[in-house]
Formats: structure tokens, sequence, C-alpha cells
């Protein structure tokens, strides 16, 4: 299934369930309001979500509504915390506040795509396969900094559950393409591999990981510096593609705005 948070004005927004092709949505406030919610309560909330998911890509929702990711936060935008594993070993981490796909950056950044990982409970010293199992949902996320430092981690609008991503997941490995419009300009794809159950173990070595922990996996595919006025756009999509977690789309704050 696809979820995402639809801004309504609170820390959290509510949540959606967006259909397979992406043009459709449905509340899921009789399931649940939050994204963290569902999370806190996977084996029982995660099904009745399911459910409504098969019916809206089979058209049987009368309420169903055009799906815009314009109005969309972040997925899970309070996490219970991120951090990003990094190809040589290395850790960062961060308290997990997490920014909309369509939220502009006021300065020029230097960014980092990773493949977000979002665990149910996690007991500490878990391994791969144990990982894998609390595995619940993936996105698409972009760590922004300035001289070194985070200023915020960007998302997709999209958080989907593994089964979903078809012929792009398998033996527990993502294998897309991220695309890239740079200022308008088509860079060309490239091709990424990701294990995400292996970044949740290694998070988990010397400690329990709550629901809602975000694990990120660095693709290692960005060495991009934005500078005032740009555009930026990435979207990682399927050999055919199809689009697996909607596109990030942001622009920079021009010189001298206010």
């Amino acid at each position: 299934m696809k979820l995402a948070s639809y801004a309504d004005g609170s820390r959290d927004g509510h949540l959606v369930v967006v259909s397979r092709d992406l043009t459709q949505a449905h509340h899921a406030t009789g399931i649940a309001t939050r994204l963290q919610q569902v999370l806190d309560d996977w084996g029982f909330l995660a099904p009745q979500l399911e459910d409504l998911a098969v019916q809206l890509n089979h058209g049987k929702l009368r309420h169903a509504f055009p799906f815009d990711p314009r109005k969309c936060l972040a997925p899970l935008p309070r996490g219970c915390g991120w951090a990003v594993m990094g190809g040589d070993g290395s850790v960062q981490r961060d308290m997990g506040q997490f920014a909309g796909p369509h939220q502009p950056l006021r300065a020029p950044a230097d960014g980092r795509v990773a493949l977000a990982a979002v665990s149910g409970d996690l007991a500490a010293a878990s391994d791969a396969p144990a990982a894998l199992d609390t595995l619940r949902l993936l996105t698409l996320a972009v760590d922004w900094r300035i001289d070194g430092e985070l200023i915020t981690t960007q998302c997709a609008p999209l958080a989907v559950t593994p089964d979903e991503l078809g012929a792009a997941w398998a033996s527990g490995r993502l294998q897309a393409r991220l695309h890239r419009l740079h200022n308008g300009s088509k860079q060309a794809p490239r091709d990424v591999d990701a294990e995400p159950g292996a970044a949740l173990a290694r998070l988990a070595r010397l400690r329990t990981l709550r629901a809602g922990q975000l694990a990120g996996v660095d693709l290692g595919v960005l060495d991009l510096s934005l500078a005032p006025g740009d555009s930026l756009l990435l979207d990682l999509k399927t050999a055919d593609g199809a689009s697996l977690f909607g596109a990030i789309d942001l622009d920079i704050a021009p010189p001298d705005t206010p």
C-alpha cells in the first residue's frame, strides 16, 4: 500500500491511502488519523489500510479524490529519529524532523540522497533478517546541509510497503533508477541498490528501536550544490518508468527574497 500525510494545519497532517498509479486517494480517518498511530499498532491497523487500498485500486470507493502531492507533508513528519548509514560505515543521527516534498529551501545547500526505511519496534542487537521483518515502509529522502550541518531532511510524498514495489524489490533489496531534473535539464538516470534491513540492524546494534525510527541508506548518487534560484526534481523509478514514492520537487529561494 501507498500512504501519504495531507497537510491540515496540524503537526502530523492526516493520513490518506493512495492508489497504485498515484492518481487517486482516500482518507483513512475511519482507521487511523496519523501514520504514527499505524506504526504503533501495525498488526491491527495495517491490514485494514491494505483492504482500503485494494478497494481504492479497484475503483470501489465512492469518496475517492484526485491525489495531489503538493498537499503532502513528509509521510511521517515527526519520526522517532533519523540516522543515515554511509557507505564507509559511518552513522549520522538527527532528531527526526522532516520536510514535505515541495517545501522550498530558503538558502543554497548541498544534498545527499537516501532510501529511508521506517522501522517497527526492533530489539537491540537484532540481525539483518530480524530487522527486515520489522521493516514497515520505505520512502525517498534528501539530507540538506550547509557547511556540513544538517538543516532539514526532505521526503518524497509517499511511504510504501515493500510488497508494493514489485520487481524493484527482491531478497530484501531495492533496485531502481534515480531520475533528476536540475533547472529543467534532465540528468542521466543513476542505478541504485539498497539493503534497508542491514541499515536498520546496524542502527539497532547497541539500542532498541521504536516504531517510527527511520534509517537512511546513503545512495551515493547526488553530489550537487544548489544555488539561489535553482530548481530540482528527484524521482526514484522502476525500470519501466513507474514512480515508486512520488517526486521531491523544490525550488531554492532566489537572491534578495525576504
